[in-house]
């Protein structure tokens, strides 16, 4: 058989995704998932280097620990909103109220079987009160970390950049005020 016939040969094979019965892995199934969270933000109305954000640090599969911002699923009859104000004040123990909406994660994972697909909802939000906070489980350890230092510390780029729109917004509410 010339290389032209083999070629030709495997173009006319069907290709197939692997399923169980051919000994491969079998295809997993995506599920969607939606959540919310943000930036708590403490000294708002103050000047720039008293303004610090409440983050919650997470111990990972290797024992690292990883900064991010607080967020969860959205209940059923919740709103983003809603959603983002109950899970900074569980996971960070600070109220805060939503001041401006910072954006959407969007991002894909496998876990128990399945594929995620997971939207994350962010939202900027002024601390109202409260105190700091790590009791709940799911988080290892909770910081008020100054904004000059979150994109050192924020674990995720699209975190990063979120905490940049964040002080790009809280520049121009400055600017508003004058």
């Amino acid at each position: 058989m010339s290389q032209a016939d083999r070629a030709n040969s495997r173009r006319r094979q069907p290709r197939r995704r692997g399923s169980a019965a051919d000994g491969s892995r079998p295809r997993l199934r995506t599920v969607r998932e939606t959540s919310a969270g943000g930036l708590v933000v403490d000294g708002l109305d103050g000047p720039a280097a008293g303004r610090s954000a409440a983050l919650i640090g997470r111990t990972d599969r290797r024992g690292r620990l990883l900064w991010s911002l607080p967020k969860g699923h959205i209940e059923e009859g919740e709103t983003a909103e809603q959603t983002a104000i109950r899970e900074v004040a569980e996971e960070t123990g600070i109220n805060g109220l939503v001041v401006a909406e910072l954006g959407s994660i969007d991002y894909w994972f496998v876990t128990e079987g399945r594929r995620v697909h997971k939207t994350v909802h962010h939202f900027l939000l002024r601390s109202v009160g409260g105190e700091l906070s790590d009791a709940d489980v799911e988080v290892t350890q909770v910081a008020w970390v100054p904004l000059t230092e979150l994109n050192s510390r924020l674990a995720y780029a699209d975190e990063r950049r979120l905490a940049e729109v964040a002080n790009r917004l809280i520049d121009r509410m400055e600017t508003g005020k004058r």
